[in-house]
């Protein structure tokens, strides 16, 4: 599949012919960032770390924070390589610091080796120095130490020339089971569907960022179907993944629902629809996935309104339950200190929101608390803390996920009561 890069440079999205000269100075990554978020992970390089000639890393926080992110460029240490895991990165990307030692200490599935390939030998520090080793070899010394390989044919990096796919597949081969992404050179839909089929990902710049290779096109890429349509099946979710319902989506709407980020669909009898034009209930596509086959997507929505069905629940089996819907009923409530609804005075009341907090959550600490009815009242005060703050459950979740992902574990150590 596809993997669009940002590589930065002073705070600013860049794109390099041949990793020296400027080509493209797109500015601010965040708009960049939002927009190729929607098909998957995207890989993020700081240009200026790797050079040693600077930092982009606080833009790089901020951005995986944002979105699923890659980060690469200046990663030649420990320390540095379990910062960026704690501080968000989906994965890391290390160059010359992928030795042995090193990846022993790290998660392998969340490693990627970088390897860039100038003539068949692995080259280093910008490109600019050889190191006489040969990249399949060293694919083969590393490959049970890390999660892949991202392999750059250099001498085609940036120059919209065509990728080498002979020499992918060799790539392929070499890493058995470890995921290839391969760069340089990768210029049409077809170069992406070609290496998806090889079993390997393609990570694209200035394709992109120049509009030769659309990305709605490049997703499409490696997609099949039987149908005699062409269609295929989409599985609509929500931010945490309970199914909403099930669409299809042809090439048209595909390409305009990741150009727009909007729930776009293909109507059997409308042709392109567009999810709630006219019932209000609009879907805010914040990813589309392809499945293992290729041949099944699955949207990812913020949804608004009434629900997904025509018949106005949430999901077309019907509402949703438990927190969930809870949530949805508290972020409608109206801040009312006089309201006979309890809700609506604790959104009123700060005060006494805190205190309920305080409360519950000291009964539910007791040894013989009932646990059941206990969490479920500090649940219903939490939620309407959340509301109270302008925070979602997925907020929440997308949290919770981060510190899952931390390599670095804190003693558990009870604070003093204030």
């Amino acid at each position: 599949m596809i993997l669009p890069s940002i590589d930065l440079q002073n705070g600013c999205a860049v794109q390099l012919v041949g990793g020296e000269r400027l080509a493209i100075d797109a500015g601010d990554p965040m708009p960049l960032l939002d927009a190729f978020a929607v098909v998957g992970e995207v890989p993020v390089v700081d240009l200026d770390a790797a050079r040693g000639e600077g930092s982009n890393a606080e833009v790089i926080r901020r951005m995986c924070r944002r979105a699923k992110v890659r980060v690469g460029g200046g990663i030649r240490d420990l320390a540095t390589a379990r910062r960026w895991l704690d501080d968000g990165a989906t994965r890391i990307v290390l160059g010359t610091a992928a030795q042995p030692e090193l990846l022993r200490q790290l998660p392998p599935e969340r490693v990627v080796v970088a390897l860039d390939e100038k003539c068949g030998e692995v080259v280093t520090h910008g490109w600019r120095r050889g190191t006489g080793e040969n990249v399949l070899a060293r694919i083969h010394e590393l490959r049970d130490l890390c999660g892949g390989f991202l392999v750059t044919f250099v001498d085609r990096e940036g120059r919209l020339d065509g990728t080498d796919l002979a020499r992918a597949a060799q790539v392929v081969a070499a890493a058995g089971n470890r995921r290839v992404t391969i760069a340089g050179g990768i210029t049409t839909a077809e170069e992406v569907a070609a290496l998806d089929r090889l079993g390997a990902d393609a990570q694209v710049g200035m394709a992109l960022y120049t509009d030769d290779l659309p990305l709605p096109s490049a997703f499409a890429a490696p997609l099949v179907s039987d149908r005699s349509d062409g269609l295929w099946p989409t599985v609509v979710v929500d931010e945490v993944g309970v199914a909403l319902g099930m669409c299809w989506s042809s090439a048209a709407s595909l390409r305009q629902a990741i150009t727009e980020r909007r729930g776009i669909y293909h109507s059997r009898r409308r042709g392109v629809w567009i999810k709630g034009e006219s019932s209000g209930a609009t879907q805010e596509l914040l990813s589309v996935a392809a499945d293992c086959d290729r041949d099944t997507l699955r949207f990812t929505v913020r949804q608004v309104g009434a629900g997904f069905c025509h018949n106005a629940t949430r999901t077309c089996w019907g509402n949703d339950r438990g927190l969930r819907q809870l949530m949805r009923r508290v972020a409608v409530v109206q801040p009312d200190a006089d309201n006979a609804s309890l809700t609506a005075r604790l959104l009123a009341s700060p005060d006494l929101l805190a205190a309920k907090l305080r409360e519950e959550a000291a009964e539910l600490a007791q040894p013989d608390a009932e646990i059941v009815a206990e969490a479920a009242d500090l649940l219903y005060f939490t939620v309407a803390r959340l509301a109270a703050g302008g925070v979602t459950l997925a907020d929440v979740d997308d949290e919770l996920d981060r510190r899952a992902a931390r390599v670095s574990r804190r003693a558990c150590v009870a604070k003093e009561p204030r």
